[in-house]
């Protein structure tokens, strides 16, 4: 959005203190490395609200400070709207800020690399170091190899803390805390793919298949030969073998944070309406990406190598179907002949309306209110309805459209129920949000009562939720919570938290995947391994 307070909000054109080329941003309050933001009015930097929350707090205790710039992904917002900020000044003072935030990390890199090549230049890198906002960017991870540490001070650190048991405990502690996946870089209002990405990155029978897929791009160019003159089309681009190396570089483990470039362009080749820099719609995203995945499994199975038993035979089932596949039943009756007509649709994911009694209330509840459940909403989705006067049925018995009824039943579930809570509706010429907060479980989701002929157990547990921030359809943030190991980590971008699951169950969840406790897919998709 064009955001009204920049005038008074952006004063400065870089940040106040570079000297020191071989530091990073730090929280000015808490002196985290995460999620750094730089006040565009005085400079001062400080954490984002899903870390420590101290840049909101600088703007409470200072009103006219309410812009400020993500160091990371340059990335604008404005506290006083509540959303991100996509125009400048007049003068183009927060281009200028972001050049000059980009220079100074350039220094920073550069400096860094060249410390790593001199292992004995130790003294030099001890002498004029910045207090003020900056600090030096060690990255600390108790469980890394002393490999590269001088051997006097691995000697000196190794006689001191060798024997100290609190030591041991914490090493332990951050070991098993300490997330395996890699971050995703922001790359200009990206963060509806980075969220959809890092959840299905969390579904380890789904990204276990597709990382441990053979190379699929042989068996594009087998298929139809490409000569030098000719170009690529969108038939002849997979999507499948760049989510795939892009999955895989997540799970390495090797960086704090990947840039997702190739599969991004990608998208824009194959998807026009995904081109640009403007905030895309993180459902309409994630239903794109598994049709497409589907339709291109589909068109390269079976794979020539028979011996790998990652790819199934060829038909109409795919990783996608088996893993996100469900089934509906839609019964309509007529009010006339009560005639009944059954319809079976198939499904990746449920969009579920917020119910009337509970969408019209603003975001915060009020004290004695009754709080919106997801069994609400799924009562909703599957209750008893009569079609509207613009709606009427054609009966094949009474030969003429009448009134009738409708009604949804699940026929079968899938192994991951996707639940897609519609928080966006039109309203005159605009698209707004509805803000209610939906109160959902993390464990023991029983689907029983929505279900037709009850043969198997159909419980299911929180596996990922993705977030949308702000209050407008076309701007905003999305994050994601996933859980790894029974632990829960936030996802925002470039930054991988690990966080409580009170923080999850507080979340207002635009998309939930919800994993079945009887995972049960066909032989052929399973593998040995799948991280």
């Amino acid at each position: 959005m064009e955001c009204p307070h920049l005038e008074e909000a952006v004063k400065i054109l870089a940040p106040p203190t570079i000297a020191d080329t071989k530091t990073h941003f730090v929280c000015a309050v808490c002196n985290t490395e995460k999620n750094p933001w730089i006040c565009t009015n005085c400079g001062k930097i400080h954490c984002g609200r899903y870390v420590n929350g101290h840049g909101k707090l600088h703007n409470e205790e200072n009103p006219n400070h309410s812009v400020c710039m993500d160091c990371e992904s340059f990335a604008v917002f404005c506290y006083a709207c509540d959303e991100f900020v996509i125009n400048d000044t007049e003068q183009g003072h927060l281009d200028k800020l972001r050049r000059h935030v980009v220079q100074l990390l350039m220094r920073v890199d550069t400096c860094s690399k060249h410390e790593h090549c001199d292992e004995n230049s130790e003294n030099k890198s001890s002498q004029n170091r910045t207090q003020l906002t900056l600090r030096p960017k060690v990255r600390r991870n108790s469980t890394e190899s002393q490999e590269n540490v001088p051997i006097s001070k691995r000697r000196n650190s190794t006689e001191t803390q060798e024997n100290d048991p609190k030591r041991k405990r914490l090493k332990k502690e951050d070991r098993i805390s300490r997330p395996r996946s890699s971050g995703l870089r922001n790359l200009g209002n990206t963060c509806f793919m980075n969220a959809v990405l890092q959840s299905l990155s969390n579904i380890q029978q789904f990204c276990g298949y597709i990382k441990q897929l053979p190379s699929l791009e042989e068996k594009s160019t087998k298929k139809k030969h490409i000569t030098r003159k000719a170009s690529k089309t969108e038939e002849d681009i997979l999507l499948i073998e760049e989510v795939r190396k892009t999955l895989i570089a997540l799970w390495q483990g090797t960086k704090g944070a990947i840039s997702p470039e190739s599969l991004f362009c990608v998208i824009w080749k194959v998807v026009p309406r995904f081109r640009g820099y403007q905030q895309q719609d993180a459902h309409e995203f994630m239903r794109y990406l598994l049709d497409r995945l589907h339709t291109e499994l589909l068109s390269l199975l079976p794979y020539p190598n028979n011996n790998s038993p990652f790819i199934g035979p060829k038909g109409k089932s795919t990783i996608v179907t088996a893993i996100f596949g469900g089934l509906l039943q839609n019964e309509v009756t007529c009010l006339e002949c009560r005639m009944e007509s059954k319809k079976h649709d198939p499904f990746l994911d449920l969009s579920l309306d917020i119910p009337p009694q509970f969408s019209t209330r603003s975001s915060k509840n009020k004290e004695g209110d009754p709080v919106c459940r997801l069994e609400d909403c799924l009562s909703s989705f599957t209750e008893l309805e009569e079609l509207e006067a613009s709606e009427l049925y054609m009966c094949s018995n009474c030969k003429k459209k009448q009134r009738s009824t409708k009604k949804f039943w699940i026929r079968r579930l899938p192994n991951v129920l996707c639940l897609h809570i519609k928080r966006f509706r039109w309203q005159s010429y605009f698209r707004v949000k509805l803000d209610t907060f939906v109160e959902f479980p993390l464990k023991d989701l029983n689907m029983n009562k929505y279900v037709l002929n009850n043969l198997v157990t159909n419980e299911y547990d929180l596996a990922a939720a993705i977030v949308h921030h702000g209050s407008g359809a076309g701007s905003g943030h999305y994050t994601a919570y996933a859980q790894h190991d029974g632990q829960w980590f936030n996802f925002n971008d470039s930054t991988v938290t690990m966080c409580e699951e009170q923080t999850v169950a507080r979340c207002k969840a635009y998309i939930l995947f919800y994993i079945r406790r009887e995972f049960k897919i066909p032989d052929y998709f399973n593998g040995t391994s799948h991280r």
